[in-house]
C-alpha cells in the first residue's frame, strides 16, 4: 500500500521504502535468478542501484559514503556475474553502467581488463568484496536509525531475529515439498528471511564496521590469495602511476590511487610499501 500511494506520502516515508528496497535487493545481490525488474537482464544488485541514486538524491551530508557504496555496488554487480562464469553477461552489464564522463573512466577500464582476464579472484574484486559493501551499508543504515523516530518496522525486524534467528537462516537450507508450498511463495518466503537476517544485521554496533579508510587493515590480515602470489617488480609506468596518484590523492589514500591508477595485481599495502621504498631512494 506504501509503494502503490508513493507519489503522495512525505519525502522522509518515501526515503523508508527506498530504503527498504534497497536492502532487499542487497540481500539478494548474488542470487541471479531473482529479478526484481521486468527486463529479466536487470540483475538484484543493479535494481539496487536504482535505488541508491534516489537516496543519493535526497542528501548532500554523506557525499563520501555515497561515492564509496555506489563505487562498490557497481563493482559487485560485475564480480557476481564473473563469480558464476557469466563473462559475457558481465561486459554487457558494465557498458548500461557507465557513462562516458571523465569521472567514471578508471573505474569502468579497470572492469574491462578485469572481465577479459576472466579472472574472478583478482585483487580489486577481493578487495572491494561483497562483505564490505555489505559493511558500508551498515554504517548508513545505523545513523538512519537513529534519525527516524517511525523505525518500528526495523524495530521489529530486529527482535525477530534475536529470537528467531538461528531458525530463520536453517530455514534457506530446509528442504521444502514443492507440492506443498508453491514456488513463488517460497520465493517471497525467503526474500522476507533474508531481508530479516540483513536489517538485524544492520543494528550492530558501529564500532565493529569496516570502512574504506581502514582498508588496509583488511587487506593485511585477509588478503590470502595475494600473499599467496610471486612477488612482480615494479615497472617505470607503476611508479608514474604511483607518483601520479600521490600527487592528486596525497600520501596515505592508498584505495584511491589504487583505484585510479594502472597497476598489476597491486593491493593498497603494495602501493604503502613501494612509496616507502622511492621516498628511501629519493
Amino acid at each position: 500500500a506504501l509503494i502503490n500511494g508513493l507519489s503522495k506520502i512525505p519525502p522522509h516515508q518515501k526515503k523508508t521504502v527506498y530504503v527498504c528496497q534497497l536492502l532487499i535487493r542487497i540481500a539478494e545481490g548474488k542470487n541471479l535468478e531473482c529479478h526484481f525488474e521486468k527486463d529479466k537482464r536487470i540483475s538484484p544488485l543493479e535494481s539496487a542501484l536504482c535505488f541508491w541514486t534516489l537516496l543519493e538524491r535526497q542528501e548532500i551530508k554523506l557525499q563520501k559514503l555515497h561515492e564509496d557504496i555506489r563505487c562498490l555496488i557497481q563493482i559487485q554487480i560485475v564480480a557476481v556475474y564473473m563469480e558464476r562464469g557469466y563473462f559475457k553477461e558481465a561486459a554487457e552489464v558494465l557498458e548500461r553502467l557507465f557513462t562516458d564522463s571523465e569521472s567514471d573512466k578508471p573505474l569502468r577500464m579497470k572492469l574491462v581488463t578485469i572481465i577479459k582476464s576472466k579472472d574472478p579472484y583478482v585483487p580489486l574484486l577481493q578487495i572491494f568484496s561483497y562483505s564490505l559493501l555489505i559493511s558500508k551499508i551498515k554504517s548508513y543504515i545505523e545513523p538512519f536509525m537513529k534519525e527516524n523516530e517511525t523505525k518500528f518496522l526495523i524495530q521489529a525486524a530486529t527482535k525477530q531475529v534475536e529470537s528467531k534467528g538461528l531458525g530463520a537462516i536453517a530455514l534457506q537450507n530446509k528442504t521444502v515439498n514443492v507440492d506443498e508450498i508453491s514456488e513463488s511463495n517460497l520465493k517471497t518466503k525467503r526474500r522476507f528471511v533474508l531481508s530479516i537476517i540483513l536489517l538485524g544485521h544492520c543494528c550492530l554496533n558501529v564500532d565493529c564496521l569496516l570502512g574504506l579508510h581502514n582498508l588496509q587493515n583488511v587487506v593485511e590480515c585477509g588478503d590470502v590469495s595475494a600473499c599467496g602470489r610471486r612477488r612482480q617488480r615494479w615497472t617505470y609506468k607503476e611508479d608514474l602511476a604511483l607518483k601520479s596518484g600521490v600527487k592528486e590523492f596525497g600520501v596515505g589514500n592508498w584505495t584511491k590511487i589504487l583505484l585510479h591508477g594502472n597497476f598489476n595485481n597491486r593491493t593498497s599495502v603494495m602501493l604503502k610499501d613501494r612509496w616507502r621504498t622511492l621516498c628511501r631512494i629519493n
